[in-house]
This record gives structure tokens, C-alpha cells and sequence, in this order.
């Protein structure tokens, strides 16, 4: 899963920046267990930091992270496979 090409909607390219799009589909590629199609990126600001939830339902994962990014952005983002392709989109995009 999420070998495939990689795209991201309108809401994504706009408003979070590609570093931080980079580094999400990095811990996808990293991540030590089975992969599920629904990946969950939570992000909000945690002490002038970048904070980033990354979770999936099957089999249950849950990893934080905080980076120092200059500016933090808030919002929820999913990652869907669906084999063919892979998607970045904003929650409210959904």
C-alpha cells in the first residue's frame, strides 16, 4: 500500500507546505506495522512547535511527533489508498 502515485487535493496544496506534505508521506512509507488505506494526520501547535498525530485504525497505530517548523498549522488531514493511487486531502475536503 501507498506504492503507487502520490497526489494532493486543492485544500492540501494550498495550505500545508511541501516539507511538511513531504514528511507525511515519509511516516506512511516508515511506518513498523501493516498499513490500513485511511492514515490520519492530525496537526495542531504545542509550545511554538509543530505537533503531528499520526494514526490509523487497523491494526491500531498512534505515533507523536514535534517539530521545530517556524510557523504550526492546524487541521486534520487524510491519506487514502486506494491502489491505483494514493491521496492527501483536508478533512473538510472529504
Amino acid at each position: 500500500m501507498f506504492n503507487n502515485q502520490h497526489y494532493a487535493t486543492k485544500g492540501v496544496s494550498e495550505n500545508i507546505p511541501p516539507l511538511l506534505q513531504i514528511l507525511m508521506w515519509e511516516l506512511i512509507q516508515k511506518m513498523p506495522v501493516d498499513k490500513d488505506y485511511l492514515q490520519v494526520f492530525s496537526l495542531s501547535e504545542s509550545g511554538g512547535k509543530q505537533r503531528i498525530v499520526h494514526s490509523q485504525e487497523v491494526p491500531e497505530y498512534k505515533k507523536e511527533y514535534e517539530l521545530n517548523l517556524g510557523s504550526a498549522i492546524n487541521g486534520k488531514i487524510f491519506v487514502i489508498d486506494d491502489v491505483t493511487h494514493s491521496t492527501m486531502i483536508m478533512n473538510y475536503e472529504y
